[in-house]
């Protein structure tokens, strides 16, 4: 099949703090030519609501909610990185930035349904290959994408030889038997 015959047509690359740079370079070099890109951005909603809840607990609710100036930095920020994300990419693309008061990872996989790719980074333990180098969030979206996904180390792969060893048991299992025994 040749790169024109390519089924990958939408290309999303999901962007997070700390990841970002690897999930655009294999954005970059993996896809093929003539794909259309998307840079994907969650702000999540939790700490600006943590932080009204607590101003309303414990001072009532006189004074400046520190809420509206969280929501602010947030989404100051996603633009600072999805804009630094979009330079690095060097391409067109869309940028699509969600603010969701729920689950991260619900808007990844519901975003990226009208994928052909999702380009996702590991965000877990970078110190030895297995199932912990992807957090909850991005373990989820793996799990649960509608779309074939890319999982990329932000830097080089840890060696093979950082495999756990398999699980030892204390005692081996009992012998199985073919058949039953005769009475």
């Amino acid at each position: 099949m040749s790169e024109s015959d390519s089924p990958v047509r939408s290309v999303y690359v999901w962007v997070l703090e700390g990841t970002w740079r690897a999930s655009v370079d294999a954005a970059l070099s993996l896809s093929p030519a003539g794909a259309s890109f998307t840079l994907l951005h969650v702000i999540s909603g939790e700490a600006p609501d943590a932080a009204r809840g607590a101003y309303a607990g414990l001072l009532g609710r006189a004074g400046h909610d520190p809420g509206i100036r969280l929501d602010e930095m947030a989404e100051a920020s996603a633009g600072e990185l999805l804009e630094a994300a979009a330079r690095r990419l060097g391409r067109p693309c869309e940028k699509i930035e969600i603010q969701t008061h729920g689950h991260a990872e619900r808007a990844v996989v519901s975003a990226s349904a009208r994928a052909d790719l999702l380009i996702v980074a590991r965000d877990g333990d970078q110190a030895r290959l297995g199932p912990k180098s992807l957090g909850k969030t991005t373990r989820f979206v793996v799990d649960h994408a509608a779309c074939p996904v890319l999982l990329v180390w932000p830097r080089s792969a840890p060696d093979v030889a950082t495999i756990p060893p398999p699980p030892r048991h204390p005692h081996p299992p009992p012998p199985r038997h073919p058949h039953p025994p005769a009475r």
